[in-house]
């Protein structure tokens, strides 16, 4: 079977490909359809964002379409950036730019208020019409100066206690162990597999 990951992100498609892997399931990306429209991210939650996103590309491409939509939240800046994770310093900001601006806005908060979460919602679209979602969510907090290379956006500054680690200090499959992603991709590889043992 195939399936498209509505994502240009190659770090969020391997860790995607990670976590899918052994299933017989042959994924493509939004790099094998250049043009496949451009979908506006207007919902209210992550949830909505990733359902629009999969109904939008399963549409365009008639083949069953994964779309995640995740983001960091954290306690002392009200649930911030949240939604607007990948544009909190601006559109098209890199992910240097956005952890600077959550450095900044953070510039003297204690470590003990400092709590934060990944959150990751999963669509999967489907030719006939439904959609199924999955979510996850990984509990940390972020720290004042990043630590680590590995991973991308706020990975180097989210700190997990359950990996003693940030998520940028960690392989890949450390992380995902843990990671928001992760438990989701875990609730999806379920769902595919009730539905391949379905006579």
């Amino acid at each position: 079977m195939k399936i498209v990951v509505a994502t240009r992100n190659f770090g969020k498609l391997r860790e995607i490909q990670t976590g899918l892997q052994g299933l017989g399931i042959e994924l493509l990306s939004l790099a094998d359809f250049p043009e496949a429209p451009e979908v506006i991210e207007d919902g209210g939650t992550f949830e909505a964002n990733a359902v629009k996103k999969a109904q939008a590309l399963c549409a365009y491409t008639s083949l069953p379409a994964l779309a995640d939509d995740s983001g960091l939240q954290v306690d002392a800046l009200a649930g911030a950036p949240g939604i607007r994770s990948a544009r909190f310093a601006g559109e098209g900001a890199s992910d240097d730019e956005n952890n600077a601006k959550l450095i900044s806005l953070l510039h003297g908060v204690p470590p003990e208020c400092r709590s934060a979460r990944f959150r990751c919602a999963l669509a999967l679209a489907w030719p006939d019409g439904q959609v199924q979602i999955v979510e996850g969510i990984a509990q940390g907090r972020i720290l004042e100066a990043p630590r680590g290379k590995r991973g991308f956006g706020y990975d180097p500054l989210f700190y997990s206690p359950e990996l003693h680690a940030t998520f940028a200090e960690v392989e890949a499959e450390q992380k995902l162990a843990v990671s928001h992603r992760g438990q989701a991709l875990k609730k999806l590889r379920d769902l595919l597999r009730s539905l391949e043992a379905k006579p």
